[in-house]
């Protein structure tokens, strides 16, 4: 399928700016006739068509921003915006959320309908399916244009915004060296596919810390669990045909749910089998036995999305220059519970 051409494209190949390619298909009369015939042309040539989402966003102020979550199952999505809203409000601004559902095609409904409803910009965890067909043209278009876009956890490279992350591949190399600390060899990792960033970025952390300590990667020893539904059998499987002493899984969700077939099969925890999860929600503080945790502080991440995209609508900060774009990464941190082990003495 041929790429949609913007205001940007006609202007770089007819060698003049976007303002007056802008003006010439809004017919204006501060542009030549002819310019205007040749700019209206090569539009109709190229089949182009208006961004309505960066129309209808550039051409308001609204004091609303518009917030795309993936779903709000997982705690670490909640918490993040709690963080936006509240710094949001504070700053005199409302949030409208809609949840994606992890799919693409609610992804590119909810942009819209939020554009429709009146927003300033939007703060964004793209759905795993945008991840896995890789298809950013609806973010591109709003980005050309100059419209406030902030991503969040899940993100890409391919799109010019600012974003925030947390140092997915360190603190997953933390993790994993905690639980050689604590004696553990034949660590085991549960995880998603690999298209989806941070489950690819914390299995890079994972493979680094096994090299750094001399212990050879396994294959079998890693879990990929689709991100669409539950695969109980799979993990059953796993549990009972591969040997390992630990585990450190990208979700609670995941760990919870290894701890339960561990204690199932006889194991325990952590004295036969440690677990480590990402998150730390509610499900980590309630587990039995609790679960050791990688913090990934949401609310502190919700508000400096805020905080960058309120910067971008009140232009804080030089939208027309793309080095203004920025990548704040929040530290995560980890929250020692009962399913682990204390590091040995001198490690």
């Amino acid at each position: 399928m041929r790429k949609n051409i913007t205001l940007k494209d006609i202007a770089r190949e007819l060698e003049v700016s976007v303002s007056t390619v802008s003006k010439a298909l809004k017919n204006s009369n501060e542009i030549s006739r002819d310019t205007r015939e040749k700019i209206q042309a090569f539009a109709r040539l190229y089949n182009y068509k208006p961004n309505n989402i960066a129309i209808s966003l550039k051409n308001k102020r609204t004091k609303n921003i518009g917030v795309v979550i993936p779903d709000i199952v997982h705690h670490f999505f909640t918490t993040v915006f709690r963080g936006i809203e509240k710094y949001a409000n504070g700053k005199g601004y409302n949030v409208i959320v809609c949840v994606s559902d992890e799919s693409f095609d609610k992804e590119v409904i909810n942009m819209e309908m939020l554009a429709n409803g009146s927003i300033d910009g939007f703060i964004m965890a793209l759905s795993a399916e945008t991840q896995l067909r890789g298809d950013y043209a609806h973010l591109r278009q709003v980005a050309e244009q100059g419209i406030p876009l902030v991503l969040f956890d899940r993100v890409t490279e391919e799109v010019p915004c600012d974003k925030v992350v947390i140092n997915d591949e360190e603190a997953a190399m933390q993790a994993v060296e905690h639980l050689i600390r604590s004696g553990k060899r034949r660590i085991a990792l549960i995880t998603n596919e690999s298209y989806l960033h941070v489950s690819a970025m914390r299995e890079k952390g994972y493979r680094r810390a096994l090299k750094d300590h001399g212990i050879p990667f396994d294959d079998t020893l890693v879990l990929r669990l689709p991100y669409q539904f539950e695969e109980e059998e799979l993990s059953r499987q796993f549990f009972e045909t591969r040997k390992f002493d630990a585990v450190l899984s990208v979700n609670e969700i995941f760990a919870i749910r290894g701890m339960r077939l561990a204690r199932g099969q006889g194991y325990r925890i952590p004295e036969d089998i440690s677990f480590i999860g990402f998150t730390d929600g509610m499900l980590s503080r309630y587990s039995i036995p609790t679960l050791t945790s990688v913090a990934q502080h949401g609310e502190e991440m919700g508000a400096c999305a805020a905080r960058l995209l309120i910067g971008k609508v009140e232009h804080e900060y030089d939208e027309t220059d793309p080095g203004s774009y920025r990548t704040e990464v929040i530290r995560a941190s980890l929250i020692e519970r009962e399913s682990t082990l204390p590091g040995l003495p001198g490690s």
